[in-house]
């Protein structure tokens, strides 16, 4: 793999504009993308955390981005509604689209790639879906990949990457805190319902608070 990239020249980075209004999603996909290994130019991140957001950079510097890579489900202006939005702008080089979601649904992935999506890709990101980032972009000569690769499940992560290790132990985290949280309740409600029994009345418990 490494002997066939020797005599190519050094190519750009590819700038990437990452839209979503997931602050853990957004460093996600900023460590997937920056620390990615690899013969090919690297990624050079941009991320906003709406699509209003997202338009007005894109509107103010057309030239400066590779590809969008968005999430779908957003609050105000979905994933969706930025695709469409970005395809209006009527440029001669139309920017590439991806489109990102953590649901399967076919009808979703369908219905933004009628639209000029370049391709859905399921989270969580995964190492082996840079490629197809990359592909969106132009920059591995590619454009627009398959409706059957799109719509197919996550590929599998890659056992070797880093960042795929980050990104499990951000959803171990996420896990782990949303127990402890879950724990705590039931215990004040086992608290609660003890003290309900012992005569006591929630008019009562609220003014010895």
């Amino acid at each position: 793999m490494g002997a066939g990239a020797e005599g190519e020249p050094a190519a750009a980075a590819v700038r990437v504009l990452v839209v979503d209004d997931s602050p853990v999603d957004r460093k996600v996909v900023e460590l997937l993308l920056r620390n990615h290994k690899g013969a090919a130019a690297p990624f050079h991140v941009t991320a906003v955390d709406s699509g209003k957001k997202a338009m007005e950079r894109l509107t103010a510097e057309l030239a400066a981005v590779d590809v969008v890579l968005t999430d779908y489900c957003m609050p105000e202006m979905t994933g969706y509604d930025l695709l469409k939005a970005i395809k209006a702008l009527g440029s001669p080089n139309p920017i590439p689209v991806v489109v990102m979601s953590s649901e399967n649904e076919p009808q979703r992935i369908s219905r933004c790639l009628t639209a000029g999506a370049e391709d859905f890709i399921l989270k969580p990101l995964r190492s082996k879906d840079v490629q197809r980032l990359r592909d969106c972009s132009g920059a591995g000569g590619r454009r627009r990949p398959t409706r059957d690769a799109a719509a197919g499940a996550a590929p599998p992560p890659c056992a070797s990457s880093s960042s795929s290790t980050e990104l499990s132990h951000y959803f171990q985290f996420q896990l782990l805190f949303k127990l402890v949280l879950l724990a705590y309740a039931v215990l004040c409600l086992g608290e609660l319902l003890h003290r309900c029994s012992n005569g006591g009345s929630f008019l009562s418990l609220w003014s010895s608070a």
